[in-house]
């Protein structure tokens, strides 16, 4: 009885924060009742733990942050208490990787909660499993050992997908271009393609009755089918020059998909209701995100416009018909969120600001300070708090409205 009710706790509810870009995968939270109107301080930060290297976002069920970094030469799992950062457990292995650029070495890709599953996929392309009730390591699997995938440029970054009983990853080996484990033992269940990984991760909708995952590989856009990973259609959609990343995650709205990468790739919206892709529009003058995932708020899409290290703006752009409807130069890259009828932003700065989702103008109403700069990993809210990281510090933050 007391392990049924332990499931019942740690199951994903309406309100956490399980997985990349959120509980629907597409950085729009659930929260209501949030008080985003803070005093010129800035809101309330409830405490701060310290973490080690990488650009793994924190994820969020019910009262635990699992927090997935490196420290000295272990990639680390940290679960935390949600209320106060206290350290409940915490998981580690050894870790190899090094970056050939002078970049962190730590992982790139967030964790993904199911039940009382964690799932993780570190810098050098290990996949585990844990326990979320103590950190017990479920199984193990080496895919570039076992896969023959690549380095790639920048390792492995792929934020894992549940889908179903399956855990879903861009591998990107000679037949093994995506493949899905099965969540309780790691057996493959399926590999399909041998397309390159990207930087992306998958994502998963309904279309037309019919459940497909989307995975935005190196050099196109795949849909396949989550039962076989049969491949549906594909979409070439690729950077001009070789030496370039495509990161930023699928955006499925109704019977559309939008992609978007930098280097020459640029941007689109594509109608996926029928057995083939038709394009909508298509430009690299209108919303070319580096690395960050675009957002989508009542036919109007949000995002960072070029190349993170050069000029990069903040853009609002129609869904359907790719015009932009406003610009903030030099604004740097960042992460979006959006909640409610409002856009929460991160810049890679570490300022935190509040803006309507609004076509007409970028108006923010509320910023504040509260991390240091180079911030890549995306933010997590849940529960009436913000959950965000720099390069050394993982912070809770209070945005919970009062009665």
């Amino acid at each position: 009885m007391k392990f049924f009710l332990l499931l019942i706790t740690l199951t994903a509810q309406a309100a956490d924060w399980p997985q990349f870009l959120g509980p629907t995968r597409n950085g729009v939270s659930t929260e209501t009742n949030l008080d985003l109107a803070w005093p010129k301080e800035g809101p309330k930060i409830l405490w701060k733990a310290k973490v080690g290297e990488g650009w793994s976002g924190p994820v969020v069920v019910s009262n635990r942050v699992v927090m997935f970094h490196r420290v000295g030469e272990n990639e680390v799992l940290d679960c935390l208490q949600a209320t106060n950062g206290t350290t409940l457990w915490r998981a580690e292995y050894p870790s190899t990787y090094r970056d050939d650029f002078g970049f962190e070495s730590g992982p790139r890709a967030t964790p993904a909660i199911d039940g009382h599953r964690v799932f993780t996929f570190g810098a050098n392309g290990i996949l585990n499993a844990w326990n979320l009730t103590n950190g017990a390591n479920l199984w193990r699997i080496d895919t570039r050992q076992q896969f023959n995938s690549d380095k790639g440029f920048f390792g492995v970054a792929c934020s894992p997908l549940v889908e179903g009983g399956a855990v879903i990853l861009n591998i990107g080996g000679a037949g093994a271009g995506v493949m899905a484990f099965d969540q309780v033992t790691g057996k493959v269940l399926w590999q399909s393609t041998s397309e390159e990984a990207s930087y992306s991760s998958p994502t998963a909708a309904t279309i037309g009755g019919q459940r497909r995952v989307f995975v935005f590989a190196r050099k196109r856009l795949l849909a396949l089918a989550p039962g076989d990973g049969r491949l549906l259609w594909e979409f070439p959609w690729a950077p001009r020059i070789d030496a370039s990343v495509s990161a930023a995650t699928p955006l499925v709205i109704g019977e559309t998909v939008f992609i978007s990468a930098s280097y020459g790739a640029g941007a689109a919206l594509l109608r996926v209701a029928g057995t083939k892709p038709e394009v909508v529009w298509s430009g690299d003058d209108i919303l070319s995100s580096h690395y960050s995932p675009i957002v989508q708020h009542r036919g109007f899409l949000y995002g960072f416009d070029g190349r993170q290290e050069q000029r990069c703006r903040l853009r609002c752009v129609e869904l359907q018909t790719g015009k932009v409807r406003w610009s903030e130069e030099r604004f740097g890259a960042g992460a979006l969120l959006v909640v409610g009828e409002k856009l929460l932003i991160l810049t890679e700065r570490g300022e935190l600001l509040v803006a309507p989702a609004s076509p007409e103008k970028f108006s923010p109403s509320a910023r504040a300070q509260i991390l240091g700069s180079d911030i890549r990993a995306h933010p997590a809210l849940a529960h009436g708090r913000f959950y965000a990281r720099d390069k050394g510090l993982l912070i809770g933050v209070d945005l919970q409205g009062r009665p």
